[in-house]
């Protein structure tokens, strides 16, 4: 502890910053690798761009051109769209399956079989029974972005503490004031989990989407490009794609910790310091 502390004290770099360090060495490593392995003909310039023609190629389609902002507008729309829809069918069907044992007995196994059936199987037909356009779309990353909140939702539900569900029913609680105080509270942490897969996993869906119609959207552009044979703009198309969902990721990871702040130290400092800020604001007394 006297070492760390004097480290620190010495103004060396942190646990974390060292980290950061070590990973940007190793991505700017691998970029000097693949730059090299391309100008020496290691690499096929065709399927494997020079990391410099893709920089070119980030600000010709961003700043130059500017043609890929429209086409991310129109996926990013399509990806929140059916990822709201998919949750909220998702969490309530869950809710509703795992609070109903008949119905969970008499519905699960049909969910089930449904998800074990390849979503890209089924996308060509969605598109034949609503048609091409933004509905087939929506849909199909709807039926992407199912998955994981239903089955996360039930889980939760499922799972809830069997103590405490007998007192909230000795209480005479209802079943919707259960769902309120103790179930959903208690499966918030498991959902979240799930939102986290259903939102990245709404990319994937939108991909499958604008390949197969192919009018718009960044899956399309994607297409055109390795279609031209440009493979390095369609190699900073995927980088974006790459750079939007790790954004996503972690901030549904941010705003898991500030729905579920119980579940975490930090979180439950935080409210409480809040809320002991709004009571002394209130000229209530806060006793430590």
């Amino acid at each position: 502890m006297a070492v760390a502390a004097d480290i620190a004290a010495a103004g060396g770099p942190s646990l974390r910053q060292r980290r950061m360090l070590t990973h940007a060495a190793i991505f700017f490593g691998l970029v000097a690798l693949w730059e090299i392995g391309s100008r020496a003909g290691w690499l096929d310039p065709l399927f494997f761009p020079r990391p410099t023609d893709i920089l070119a190629s980030f600000w010709r389609i961003y700043v130059t051109q500017g043609n890929i902002w429209y086409h991310l507008f129109v996926s990013l729309s399509l990806v929140f769209a059916g990822f709201i829809a998919g949750s909220v069918l998702g969490i309530g069907l869950g809710a509703l399956v795992g609070m109903n044992a008949t119905v969970r007995r008499f519905l699960q196994p049909y969910v089930i079989v449904l998800e074990a059936t390849p979503r890209i199987a089924v996308a060509p037909l969605l598109i034949a029974a609503l048609g091409f356009g933004v509905t087939s779309k929506i849909a199909i990353i709807m039926l992407v972005c199912f998955f994981a909140p239903f089955i996360n939702t039930l889980s939760g539900v499922i799972n809830v503490d069997r103590d405490r569900l007998e007192l909230m029913r000795s209480l005479g609680a209802s079943k919707l004031q259960t769902l309120r105080k103790l179930v959903l509270p208690e499966a918030i942490p498991v959902i979240m989990a799930g939102e986290r897969l259903a939102l990245t996993a709404a990319l994937s869906g939108v991909l499958v989407a604008e390949f197969i119609q192919r009018d718009k959207g960044i899956g399309t552009l994607i297409l055109t490009y390795t279609r031209n044979l440009n493979m390095a703009s369609a190699f900073a198309c995927i980088f974006t794609l790459t750079a939007i969902g790790f954004l996503i990721f972690k901030g549904m990871e941010v705003l898991d910790h500030r729905i579920a702040f119980w579940k975490n130290e930090a979180g439950l400092r935080r409210v409480s310091t809040k809320r002991a800020r709004g009571w002394a604001e209130k000229g209530g007394a806060v006793h430590v």
